[in-house]
């Protein structure tokens, strides 16, 4: 041997190069889903969204339009590359009917316009950085809307589908990131669903919903499943019944019935061929009282209705009461030293200010209660 490979060798090594490209190639067309599994995603995402956004338009008091979902394929570079950083994670996982997870993905200024508008504000206070309060409130509004997407896919699939509370996280998305932080199914390939997301005039933006694979194709196994359940029922309905079910006894006719003024018909075309009316029963008169309706109730004006305040129940808010306040310029400030005193600007005996998140709401007087100060209200602020 002199070491060269012979035209045969060669063709050999060609041949097995060959294969195990197609190979891999195969295996990675497998791991993708089919045109009907994204269609059904879609389809699926489309619905359970759409129910979303009326649960979150009654949170925040505004329109909301979330548009036809795009399914796509994406990776944890992609995110990084493509979406606005920091951004917030929303993980939301299915406890019943379902078995498995999905995250949300929001920008970190839209969750701050959402949670101002919850707190009744006007959307304009998104300053500052983002706190355990907007983590909490929008967790909040992500268990209501996510509960309400969950019914709609109930009703689809027809099982119950139930959530838990979503957990919020603010996630930067660098490349520095501790891998243990984030979902298992973002460490590969996953299915990405983005949606255009409308709140007013105030957000016009993009939200998007991720999948592992596995979960994508148990949606669609579950909605082929529920299909194939409603084309047996249909088919077993609409099945001929046996002839002796069929047939009904022609005297079985009742005198009120809808046939009486056939018979009237009959009966005149009868005596224009002269006295075979005689063969025909006599038609009775039938009394007719006119069809008397209930009084429909005014409806109630949308603008009257009560807001469902529960909603919100658990959002922490933050209160502090202010005592006054003063200007101190820095060589003033710098001079402070213990004992010194600060003039403020109330009276004594003027109540003080409460507010809720920054915003003024109540009037009150100091008291003491065992050893901790409070707060007696004595005004509510309109």
């Amino acid at each position: 041997m002199d070491g060269m490979l012979s035209q045969e060798e060669i063709n050999a090594l060609l041949s097995g190069m060959s294969s195990d490209k197609e190979s891999a190639e195969t295996n990675k067309e497998s791991e993708l889903l089919s045109d009907a599994e994204k269609d059904a995603v879609g389809e699926i995402s489309n619905i359970s969204m759409g129910t979303a956004a009326t649960t979150l338009s009654s949170l925040v008091n505004q329109k909301v339009i979330i548009t036809t979902p795009v399914v796509s394929y994406a990776t944890w570079d992609d995110l990084a590359d493509n979406y606005t950083r920091p951004c917030v994670f929303i993980q939301i996982y299915y406890k019943d009917g379902l078995d498995g997870n999905n995250i949300l993905i929001m920008k970190e200024s839209d969750v701050k316009i959402i949670t101002d508008l919850m707190m009744g504000g006007d959307g304009s206070n998104i300053d500052g950085d983002l706190s355990e309060l907007h983590l909490s409130a929008i967790s909040e509004a992500m268990n209501q809307m996510m509960g309400s997407a969950s019914t709609s896919i109930s009703a689809m699939l027809e099982k119950r589908v139930d959530i838990s509370p979503p957990i919020a996280k603010l996630v930067d998305m660098n490349e520095t990131i501790d891998q243990s932080d984030i979902a298992t199914f973002l460490k590969e390939q996953f299915v990405r669903v983005s949606f255009k997301m409308q709140i007013g005039d105030l957000v016009d933006s993009e939200i998007l919903q991720l999948y592992p694979f596995d979960f994508a194709r148990d949606l669609y196994n579950q909605f082929i499943k529920g299909d194939q359940e409603q084309d047996s029922n249909k088919k077993s309905e609409s099945k001929p019944r046996p002839q002796e079910e069929m047939e009904e006894p022609v005297n079985n006719v009742p005198p009120n019935s809808t046939q009486v003024p056939h018979m009237q018909q009959m009966q005149g075309i009868q005596n224009m061929f002269g006295g075979v009316n005689n063969m025909m029963p006599p038609v009775q008169d039938v009394n007719v009282s006119p069809v008397q309706f209930q009084p429909f109730t005014a409806p109630q004006n949308p603008v009257t209705q009560p807001e469902n305040i529960d909603l919100i129940m658990d959002v922490p808010l933050e209160v502090t009461v202010e005592l006054g306040r003063t200007s101190k310029s820095i060589k003033e400030i710098l001079e402070f030293s213990p004992g010194t005193i600060i003039e403020l600007n109330k009276l004594a005996g003027e109540p003080i200010d409460v507010l809720v998140n920054g915003k003024f709401v109540a009037k009150g007087e100091v008291v003491v209660i065992e050893e901790s100060f409070g707060i007696r209200v004595t005004e509510i602020v309109k």
